[in-house]
């Protein structure tokens, strides 16, 4: 995902996108790695958060979800099933301002609401922004913020292997994770 263009000139990335809006908007992209292809389906909220008014700004994001959940388990109901994409939302990689000053009240609301629905991964936007001290601090605040308001984030599995257990233990380490977007 982070060595692959996933926005084109049809669905332009959200830097580029004049409009603001809370209304659900989905990009797909094949991916290919190692031989193995993933279509992955970017769903994107670019005005969320951006209201005077941001109460039950989260709910078109919430019935987005629900609803690729229902189609799923109505497709796998049937008694003659047809094979259907998985459309699932698995996973809410969920963006959060560097302002050094923690989660916003709508951050601790939205994923009060989300986390028993998809793994939400809490990712630092903008990290270049900040000092690598100043990030170091603000992961530390969030993931207080998020165990105080009892908040269940994805948590990478313990597994048996040497070698992927390694890794798993430095990206639980890094968590939130701290990005830097670059629009070529």
């Amino acid at each position: 995902m982070f060595l692959a263009d996933i926005y084109s000139a049809e669905y332009p990335g959200p830097s580029l996108r004049v409009k603001k809006t809370v209304a659900v908007e989905t990009s797909k992209v094949l991916l290919k790695e190692n031989g193995v292809n993933l279509t992955l389906t970017v769903v994107d909220t670019p005005g969320f958060g951006d209201a005077v008014d941001n109460s039950n700004c989260w709910v078109p994001v919430i019935e987005y979800i629900e609803s690729k959940y229902e189609e799923f388990l109505n497709a796998e109901s049937r008694v003659v099933r047809r094979q259907i994409p998985d459309s699932r939302v698995h996973c809410c990689l969920y963006f959060v301002a560097p302002s050094g000053h923690g989660l916003k009240p709508l951050d601790v609301e939205f994923m009060q609401r989300l986390h028993d629905k998809v793994n939400i991964i809490p990712v630092i936007a903008k990290a270049d922004t900040m000092t690598p001290d100043e990030c170091a601090h603000f992961k530390k605040q969030i993931l207080n913020e998020i165990a105080q308001h009892k908040i269940k984030i994805y948590e990478f599995p313990e597994v048996e292997e040497e070698e992927e257990s390694k890794l798993h233990k430095v990206l639980r380490e890094r968590v939130p994770f701290a990005v830097v977007v670059q629009i070529p």
